[in-house]
């Protein structure tokens, strides 16, 4: 039986995956400071954003250094937003957000992903539509539903979603509530697991089989490229 890969392996596979994380979390600083100011009180996008770097442990240095690049204070890198859409085998809608500062790069790169893994790139607009903005609370299975429930009614939260397979709840709200909701649950004593502003399908498309395989590896292969900030897609892929 061969070896499993060295702890300094490990480490490094580790390491580089946290700086892939921290490199998108930054670029998302950078934009929404740029768009919308400095402060977070009244950035509701940069808000987010610090609180996604603060989740995965980013130092209070490294996102105020951001900040201060994005605002003018030091050199630093500007970004530009893209958004691509394409289609993933077996007709699943992709929606693919970009931050980068190299256009021709990042869409050779996109366009390379979905011919590799047989999807295809389609124009802006060909998929967008089937997608809604929203903001989600997720609580994994054994969270108190009638807790959760209350208070993000009492919040003012859109819908609550349970899911039956295994007692896991989302909370949605608008983007425009997102930040006031989260803030609300916390201070209930119900923090989320995980929380975003994210896009979500309105009718997602079932696959199986090596048409599963295909479209796993291209939204896999898409979220680890430099300039792919996130992916969404309407695929209903097996367990």
């Amino acid at each position: 039986m061969g070896r499993g890969p060295s702890i300094e392996s490990r480490k490094n596979a580790v390491d580089a995956q946290r700086g892939k994380i921290f490199t998108k979390i930054i670029r998302e600083i950078s934009v929404a400071t740029r768009t919308a100011g400095s402060d977070p009180g009244g950035n509701p996008r940069l808000r987010t954003a610090i609180d996604k770097g603060l989740s995965v442990n980013m130092s209070k240095d490294v996102i105020e250094r951001a900040i201060k690049k994005a605002s003018g204070e030091l050199e630093g890198v500007e970004y530009e937003e893209i958004r691509y859409e394409g289609y993933a085998p077996g007709g699943v809608a992709v929606i693919v957000d970009c931050l980068t500062d190299n256009r021709v790069r990042t869409v050779a790169e996109v366009r390379h992903a979905f011919g590799k893994f047989g999807g295809n790139m389609g124009t802006e607009g060909s998929v967008a539509f089937m997608f809604k903005k929203l903001g989600v609370l997720s609580y994994d299975a054994g969270a108190d539903e009638d807790a959760v429930t209350e208070a993000a009614i009492e919040a003012g939260a859109d819908d609550i979603v349970v899911y039956p397979e295994d007692g896991a709840i989302d909370v949605l709200t608008s983007p425009d509530a997102f930040n006031d909701v989260k803030a609300a649950m916390e201070a209930a004593g119900l923090a989320p697991g995980y929380a975003e502003i994210t896009l979500r399908a309105d009718n997602d498309i079932a696959v199986d089989g090596e048409t599963a395989e295909k479209v796993q590896k291209l939204l896999a292969f898409l979220n680890d490229l430099d300039d792919v900030q996130s992916v969404h897609s309407n695929a209903e892929l097996p367990a």
